[in-house]
Parts: structure tokens; sequence; C-alpha cells
């Protein structure tokens, strides 16, 4: 299976142009990828690449934000953003005929954004209202818990929206000062898929993003996994609770055996989690495992949302759950688990979003891009054996549990430890 439809060019500034040509459709999406996030913010700085992300659709030089809005929606686009722990993205679909106009509206706002001081005030109190919206919801604040206790006192495991303190200091200066030392070319990909001609898009961008920062960001802090415990007691309906150990990185050689072995062991309704935890013991609504992987190191972790009455059970069930795992692993549920990633990539395959953000974190994690039939066999090269020892590595980690709502009747740090250690 080839990717022929993949070209990739680096200009000599180190700005990355990359396209995944798809001539069945006609529509493209477009974005541009730094390698910028919240990992790489200083202390006093925390959630500057958020509010980045949001500053940028606020107005430039030459468009106001109503006029980012009104040319996009004109053409029946999309234009939007997300900021994670390590990237930050720009993005816009639209019909392929309009990509001239996307291009230039992602360089405009990239480039020449106004930061002025009237709509960051506003911006300040959306974000404000965002930290809150998350505070009052239990099963999204769990997991920067879960990340804040899993690397304390270190970048990676700072929030990405910020904190309220931080993001009230934040000031025009900082936003400027932080785009200029971060948002080089070399840290930039600009990747389109769909109806998209490359030589055109290296010939757009070359003439469009000329104003780009020069500014070499300061050296990434290696993250640190340590393990930790964070409980909070609130008056809610049911325990919110994520346990995790320590997973591993993109580039690691086990990134596939994880992948594989989150899925069958809570990754679906045909999962050892869902179908003993929730089918045949009715103690959740909500139980499936996660892996989140970074360019230095990756989490492997579980959440369920149970009742007080059950949450004591609950946590040694998923710790018996996974000491069974390596000796009780069937050759039925690693195909199962296969073909749902299988599935999952190949599917991928028909959306143009997808295959563009795709491409842009091949590159950006590991300098290539990487080809279907690549993928294929390294998920299909996963056999029993390793499974087994990735499961037994995973249980032999610290532990680290975040839990909000009535959790007095958790196990106590040190019983959650010894669950794995038995």
């Amino acid at each position: 299976m080839s990717d022929d439809s993949v070209r990739v060019t680096k200009l000599d500034n180190g700005f990355t142009i990359a396209s995944d040509a798809m001539t069945s459709v006609e529509t493209a999406s477009i974005g541009v990828w730094s390698a910028v996030g919240t990992r790489h913010e200083p202390p006093e700085l925390n959630g500057v690449s958020h509010m980045l992300e949001h500053m940028a659709f606020k107005g430039t030089e030459r468009r106001s934000a109503k006029d980012i809005a009104v040319e996009m929606e004109s053409v029946g686009a999309s234009i939007n953003a997300y900021t994670t722990r390590e990237r930050t993205a720009y993005y816009a679909k639209l019909l392929a005929d309009d990509l001239p106009l996307g291009l230039d509206v992602l360089a405009d706002i990239l480039q020449h954004s106004a930061f002025d001081p009237g709509e960051l005030e506003r911006e300040r109190t959306v974000i404000l209202q965002e930290i809150g919206q998350a505070e009052d919801t239990p099963d999204d604040i769990v997991f920067d818990h879960f990340q804040a206790a899993a690397y304390p006192d270190q970048p990676m495991g700072r929030p990405v929206l910020g904190t309220e303190e931080t993001v009230k200091r934040l000031k025009r200066g900082d936003l400027q000062g932080y785009l200029r030392g971060s948002y080089g070319p070399e840290r930039l990909v600009l990747a389109a898929a769909g109806r998209v001609d490359h030589d055109f898009l290296v010939e757009r961008a070359k003439a469009l993003f000329t104003d780009l920062p020069q500014g070499r960001p300061a050296a990434t802090v290696p993250a640190r996994y340590v393990g930790g415990d964070h409980r909070a007691d609130r008056d809610l309906e049911q325990v919110h609770l994520v346990l995790g150990f320590e997973g591993v990185g993109y580039l690691h050689e086990d990134y596939y055996l994880q992948s594989v072995l989150s899925t069958l062991y809570g990754g679906g309704m045909s999962s050892r989690l869902f179908q003993e935890v929730r089918e045949n013991r009715g103690l959740v609504y909500s139980i499936y495992s996660f892996a989140s992987s970074y360019d230095d190191g990756g989490l492997f972790a579980v959440y369920a949302g149970t009742g007080e009455g059950e949450a004591g059970e609950v946590l040694p069930l998923i710790a018996e759950e996974l000491r069974r795992l390596p000796e009780g692993l069937t050759e039925e549920e690693i195909r199962r688990a296969k073909a749902q990633i299988r599935a999952d990539l190949l599917m991928a395959r028909e959306s143009t979003s997808a295959r563009a953000e795709h491409l842009a974190q091949q590159l950006q994690a590991y300098g290539r891009p990487l080809t279907t039939a690549e993928l294929l066999q390294r998920i299909e090269a996963v056999d029993r054996a390793s499974l087994a020892r990735f499961a037994r590595q995973l249980a032999a980690s610290p532990p680290t549990l975040a839990a909000l709502g009535p959790v007095g009747k958790l196990p106590s740090a040190k019983r959650v430890a010894e669950a794995f250690a038995a």
C-alpha cells in the first residue's frame, strides 16, 4: 500500500511544506502546525500558547476579527485552532478552489496579529471563563490533575489553559515575545490534504510566509514521570478517577505495543475492562483506557466514572485485570484489537483533515512521513509475548491516581500501589 500522494519540501529557512493529494475530493484541509505547546512555556507564562491561539483570530494589521470570520464563512470555509502540551495548530477546511484564501488568512494571522489591547482583555475574560468551565466539569478537569500528579513541578504537568493567576498576568508584550522566540520557521509545518497541488502550495508559501520570526526557543525540559496521588473531595454524584502509569513516546519501539494493549484492555465495548467492570458487574457507566504519547515519554491510563459506593471496588478490579493480562492474553483479543486500530487508520485516510494532521504530526515527531503500509506492518508485528512484557512493565511503574468527587471510600495511595505490586 503506497502513499505516492505525499510530497514534502523543506525551504532554506527550515519551513516545511507538505501535501497529501486526494484526487477524488473537491475539498482541502490546510493548516500550520507549530512544535510549540504548554511544555515549552516558562512557568510564569503558563497558558501563553493557548492565549496566542485565541488571539490569532482577533485581528491582524489588515483584517479585523470580524473580517477573518466573514471572509472564510463567505466561501463556506471553517477555521479553527487547538493547543496541546507539545503542539499548536491553526487549520482550515474549505473548497479546493478557495485554497489561496485559506493560505492568505493563515499566513496573516500567524505573522501579523495585531494583539489589540481591547481584544486581549476580552479574550482574557473568555479564557478565564473556559478555565472556570473546566473546573465545573469533573470528567474534564480530572485529566489535568492526573497530568500534574504524573509530572509534578515541571512543564509537562502544567495545564494547557494556564491558571487563573497566570492568565490574569499575561500582557501584550508577553505574547509578542513568546511568538518571536518560539514560532521560527524550523518549528513549523504547513500541511495540506485533499485536492491540492504541491508546487502551487510551495509557491504560495514562499510568497506569503515571509515575516516568520527568527528567534530561537529555549531548550525543552525533558519529561520526568514521577507518579503521585491527587484526591479532591467534592459534592458530586459520581467519583471521577484516572489511574495510570508511565507509558512510552512516539519514538519508542514499544509505541505500537502500547496502542494494541490499550485497545484490548479498555479501548472498546469488547475490551476487558468494559466487559468485566461495566457489563459483568455494573460498577460504572463509563470506563476506558487510553495512551498519551509525547516526544520523550508517555502515559498509559484508565478513566472511570462510578458511584460513591462502588468506587472502592473499581480500583482493585482495574489492578486485577492488568495483573491478569500477561498470562491470560488470547490470540483472538489481540487480533480484534489490531483490527480496531487498522480500521481506525484506514477510515482516517478518507478524511482530508485527518490526513493533513497526521502528515504534520509525523513530520514533527519522526522527521518524515510514515506510509500506511509501514504503519500497518508495525501494528501487525505486535505479538503476545511482547504485549505480556509491556503489561508487566506498566504494572511495575509507580502508579498515578487522580480522583474527584466523594472519594472517601477509595483505597489509600499505599493500597493502590500494593494492588499492582501483588
